[in-house]
Formats: C-alpha cells, sequence, structure tokens
C-alpha cells in the first residue's frame, strides 16, 4: 500500500499543477478587482453580479445550453442505432466498424471542422447535393444549423463508442432467456438491452454535452462569428477585451454548472445500479 501511494506522488502533482493550481488562480482573478495583482486585491462579487444581471450574458449562456442539449439528443438518435448495429455484426465486422468510427478522430479537431467550411459553403458539395434533388441552394454555412451539424460531427463518435462498449459486454444468456420466456424483440430491447446499456449511455451524454456547451472554435468557424456561444464569450474576455477577472468569473459559473450536471447524471447511474441489484436480489429470493 505504502508503494503504491508513493508511485501515485508524481500523478498527484501532475494534476496539482496541470488542475488545480490554474483552477485556484481563476477563482482567485473571479473574485478581485480588474488590475490587482496576486500580492494584492480585493474581494468583489461585481463579476458575477454583472454576468447574471446582463440579460445578454444570460441569453450567450441559454443559447449554449440549448444547442448542447439539441447536440446531445441528435447524436443519442443517431449513435444508438449505429452502435447496436456494430455490437450485433460478426467481430471482424465490428473490428472494421469502429475503425470507420474512429478514423476521424485522429486528424486534429480544427482541420475537421475547417473542411465543413467547405462542405457547407453556397458552392459546396451539400448545396450541389441538394440542387441535384432540386432543391435549390440553402445558404446553411455561418448558421445555428451549421453549428449544429459541426457538433454532432466532432462528438458523435464519443456517443457511438460508450454505448457500443456497454451493448457488448452484454451477457448474451439474457436475451436467450427473455426469447425462452416468450418475449418478442421489442419487449426483449425495452426490458433487457435499453436497461443494460443504461451506463454506455449516460457515459455517451456526459462526453458529448460537457464539451459541446463550452465549445468555442465550431461556433467561430461555422457560425462566422454571428453565432455567438459561451465559449465564445470567456474567449472574447480574455483575448480581445482583456477582462480576465470578469472572464474567469464566466469560466468558474461554466465551471460549477458542468460539476452539478456531472453530480446529476452521477445519481442517476448510482440509482440505476441499486435498482438492477434490488432487482437482482428480489429475484434470488
Amino acid at each position: 500500500m505504502k508503494k503504491f501511494s508513493n508511485l501515485a506522488i508524481p500523478y498527484i502533482a501532475w494534476a496539482a499543477m496541470m488542475l488545480i493550481f490554474p483552477m485556484l488562480l481563476i477563482a482567485m482573478y473571479s473574485f478581485t478587482e480588474q488590475g490587482n495583482s496576486i500580492v494584492s486585491f480585493s474581494f468583489t462579487l461585481d463579476h458575477y453580479k454583472k454576468f447574471f444581471t446582463d440579460p445578454d450574458f444570460l441569453i450567450v449562456l441559454w443559447r449554449s445550453l440549448w444547442i448542447a442539449l439539441k447536440t446531445t439528443l441528435i447524436c443519442l438518435l443517431l449513435g444508438y442505432p449505429l452502435a447496436y448495429f456494430i455490437a450485433k455484426s460478426e467481430e471482424k465486422v465490428q473490428n472494421t466498424l469502429v475503425l470507420m468510427v474512429t478514423i476521424p478522430m485522429w486528424i486534429n479537431m480544427l482541420v475537421r471542422t475547417y473542411a465543413w467550411i467547405g462542405l457547407l459553403s453556397p458552392d459546396g458539395l451539400f448545396s450541389m447535393i441538394l440542387g441535384f434533388w432540386g432543391l435549390g441552394e440553402v445558404d446553411i454555412l455561418y448558421t445555428e444549423a451549421s453549428v449544429l451539424i459541426g457538433m454532432i460531427y466532432n462528438f458523435l463518435p464519443f456517443m457511438i463508442l460508450q454505448i457500443n462498449t456497454s451493448l457488448c459486454k452484454m451477457d448474451n444468456s439474457l436475451l436467450e432467456a427473455s426469447a425462452d420466456l416468450g418475449g418478442n424483440q421489442v419487449q426483449t430491447f425495452v426490458r433487457v438491452i435499453l436497461p443494460l446499456s443504461v451506463p454506455g449511455i449516460i457515459n455517451g451524454i456526459t462526453l458529448v454535452f460537457l464539451p459541446a456547451v463550452s465549445s468555442f472554435f465550431i461556433p467561430k468557424l461555422l457560425g462566422g462569428g454571428q453565432y455567438f456561444l459561451i465559449g465564445n464569450l470567456i474567449e472574447n474576455q480574455f483575448i480581445t477585451v482583456g477582462e480576465w477577472n470578469f472572464g474567469s468569473a464566466i469560466s468558474m459559473i461554466m465551471a460549477i454548472i458542468m460539476m452539478l450536471l456531472m453530480m446529476a447524471v452521477r445519481n442517476v447511474e448510482l440509482k440505476n445500479e441499486g435498482g438492477k441489484g434490488k432487482k437482482v436480489t428480489n429475484e434470488e429470493g
């Protein structure tokens, strides 16, 4: 045990240096006046009051949460059938399909997002396909739809892989038992497959929603600066405006929101695990 704790010291030091210290520094800046040094500063809540009393900032926050929610729901609706299809395929086919899902992730996300500018431009592939079907040209670039498409494309693999992992770990004997008891495919899916895949769904929702709500370069590139999200607001305060204190306050607000969401998701996961354990105990009794 002592040997294990000694081996963990470098990782603890690294986490403290790269995670804890920067967060403490941001928290300190969020409670200080503009222009104060680290040595001497005065405590203030003005930056938080400024955010929550300005309707424009609240609109940006709501817009960020709303598009992250839509991204998560669409990724779930698209990702679950794909993950289910992969899990039900043969082992060799599974490996090929998983590789096809993960190959785009090998390319830098910024490069992948840049590629969508050409695809969604008025003379791009997307407009050519719509024109081929007689739908005419649709100016989708630099709109909410283009930002949503970019987020779904970049974050969909996280949803697919998490759900696929849960489905692959499923005990096939449970499906056979459901069939022996007279359950059809729909009943087996609703009562056996779906509940057992809940951990993967929860992990997928977490891995999609959290980066989507704080994304800044996807709306910046595909929104053309016209679709402003909370990540762009934070970037703007640090880089353009130079108000590090107010930018730190917004960062702390988003960090708290994300931690609360993660706690809520974790509680749902624990309740799901507890429900399964209680069900197994009752069946054994």
